[in-house]
């Protein structure tokens, strides 16, 4: 495979893509499926206006989230070196098949792929290639499911192997970020606030926030209002009501804050070539505060040194 012309920011290149995975016809589609083009999306007016969503929505949304999770944790099992990201695409692919769900990022603006994942300096959008993970990389992989007519999204950074503690301490301080950011939602929060939040964590870490990717709101739309920006000194507009449901994802880097696009214009890097991890959950207003849709299950694999209980660490 010829490379093209390209300043490389890190060691990491593109490996070729495998083709298109194909989706049964009895599964509903989004209206990008068959020609690369979201054609409700763009026009709505759920691009300006928060949605407050019907309980009938809700639950769609939380059923849609729940079978998110378990096809992202259902990914997460097989990572391992030596495993090729397509591979983790091919699993993601055929789990969300199985519960009758659509991959929403196949084909999405042409996408090519069923999911996301986003090797060390690839902050996101990285496309599942024949590269194979190697010991000491992290990857995030990104899933997004559409189902009853919404849906869920959410991302993890997972460890491959033996990693170094540098990329150990930067993800787990994402994983805090996001939790962090969680933990001020509710009614009468303004969305701003969530940047503030998720800078002053990052920053005491010495690590930095990515500014060009933000939260977004979604239901019936992949992407619509509000837009949740991570960093601080942000100018989101806005207030938090409950029935809104949105996503929080907060890429955080080793280095600099800037990124730069690859020729294949999706895969977005650090500009230093230096690591980057991001954790995503879609939320809920609630009248009290906050649920998190895309929450871990009991049956999700045991990843996370620092989610195990603290009497197993006491031992």
């Amino acid at each position: 495979m010829e490379l093209p012309r390209f300043d490389w920011t890190g060691p990491l290149r593109p490996f070729p893509i495998s083709k298109m995975r194909l989706v049964p016809d009895g599964i509903e589609k989004p209206d990008w499926a068959l020609d690369g083009i979201p054609k409700i999306e763009p026009d709505s007016d759920l691009q300006k206006r928060v949605e407050i969503k019907t309980p009938e929505q809700i639950e769609r949304m939380r059923e849609t989230c729940r079978i998110a999770r378990e096809v992202l944790d259902a990914g997460a099992r097989i990572i391992k070196p030596g495993i090729t990201t397509d591979e983790i695409d091919r699993v993601i692919h055929e789990e969300t098949i199985a519960r009758g769900g659509y991959p929403s990022p196949l084909n999405y603006h042409f996408f090519p792929k069923s999911c996301c994942t986003s090797v060390n300096e690839v902050i996101c959008h990285g496309i599942p290639d024949a590269r194979k993970l190697e010991d000491g990389d992290i990857v995030n992989i990104d899933v997004t499911v559409y189902y009853k007519g919404v849906h869920g999204d959410l991302n993890d950074t997972y460890f491959v192997g033996n990693v170094d503690e540098a990329s150990k301490q930067l993800v787990r301080c994402t994983y805090e970020c996001l939790e962090k950011a969680i933990a001020i939602v509710k009614p009468g929060v303004r969305f701003r606030e969530v940047g503030e939040v998720i800078s002053r964590h990052a920053s005491m870490s010495g690590l930095s926030v990515v500014k060009s990717y933000c939260g977004h709101g979604i239901g019936e739309l992949f992407h619509c209002a509000p837009n949740i920006p991570h960093y601080s000194r942000n100018k989101a507009v806005g207030i938090m009501k409950a029935g809104q449901t949105f996503t929080i994802e907060p890429m955080i880097n080793t280095g600099l804050w800037r990124d730069r696009l690859w020729p294949d214009e999706w895969t977005a890097v650090t500009a230093d070539g230096k690591r980057s991890a991001q954790f995503e959950h879609t939320l809920l207003v609630t009248e009290s505060g906050v649920e998190v849709l895309t929450a871990r299950l009991p049956s999700s694999p045991d990843v996370y040194p620092w989610l195990k209980p603290a009497s197993a660490n006491s031992k």
